[in-house]
């Protein structure tokens, strides 16, 4: 892949995010998206790819476009795993807030995972911090870990949370541990993000969001040297067929999954605007 198919991205991921801008403050989240999926998929015909949408907008009977297993691009040699999210941030648009972003991953064909449409465990940081976190760890292992690796005390540590009530105990142990907490309403993708940059002031995201995010996220990580692992945390019978549909048994949902895992190789693309 090169730099010409790169520039393509980040041009269709500019029309997703100009469509949708027409709806901020609207109050209009479902019309924003579907400005973002039009603007995008018309854009992606341009693009000179043979992809498949690996990460979408749902299953083919729940999305007309961007649809998982969709084939977009004009169908050149490229062949490419594409995970996209026409918009990561619908509400906020509709609210008039900031911090919403189109974004599109791309890597070679089978690189990209196939996560399904559930719950994913996240713990994301910066290039600073890699290779020190571990999902399987306490919070407070995690934590010091980070801690060390930016030589920074506990105290000065900030941690970015999604404000949800499944947060509600994470949020106290981080509290009771000592470090600070940015809380963040929507907008999965550009928190985990923000732990690459240092002017964000955001050491490590710790949540539990979306799967598919969670990919596109991994692989926007991967791009700036950072660090990501998962692991899938269905929370209702329905998710739990959805995961074993693609082939996911009991024991490979117990398995955390390393960017490596999320995101193979180093022939990755990242294009976001917001």
């Amino acid at each position: 892949m090169d730099r010409d198919l790169a520039l393509s991205l980040v041009r269709v991921t500019e029309i997703a995010a100009i469509a949708s801008a027409r709806y901020m403050g609207r109050g209009d989240k479902t019309g924003a998206d579907q400005a973002a999926v039009d603007g995008m998929r018309a854009a992606f015909s341009l693009v000179d790819t043979k992809g498949e949408v690996v990460i979408g907008e749902g299953e083919l009977d729940e999305a007309p476009m961007l649809y998982i297993g969709e084939e977009i691009g004009r169908g050149m040699d490229v062949e490419a795993d594409i995970a996209v999210d026409p918009l990561d941030g619908t509400t906020l648009v509709a609210k008039g807030l900031p911090n919403a972003m189109s974004v599109i991953a791309m890597a070679p064909k089978g690189c990209l995972l196939k996560a399904p449409d559930t719950y994913m465990k996240k713990i994301a940081v910066g290039p600073k911090a890699k290779g020190a976190i571990n999902i399987d760890a306490s919070v407070e292992e995690n934590l010091l870990a980070v801690a060390r690796a930016l030589n920074k005390d506990i105290s000065d540590l900030t941690v970015t949370i999604q404000d949800r009530e499944r947060h509600k105990s994470l949020i106290e142990e981080v509290r009771r541990i000592g470090a600070r907490i940015k809380l963040f309403g929507e907008g999965d993708v550009a928190s985990a993000i923000a732990t690459c940059f240092e002017h964000t002031g955001v050491d490590i995201m710790m949540n539990i969001g979306g799967a598919p995010e969670g990919v596109i996220a991994a692989a926007a990580i991967k791009c700036l040297g950072g660090d990501f692992q998962g692991k899938l945390t269905p929370m209702s019978k329905e998710e739990v067929k959805r995961c074993k549909k693609l082939g996911w048994t009991d024991e490979r949902l117990n398995h955390y999954l390393s960017i490596d895992d999320l995101a193979k190789g180093d022939d990755i693309f990242f294009a976001a605007t917001g």
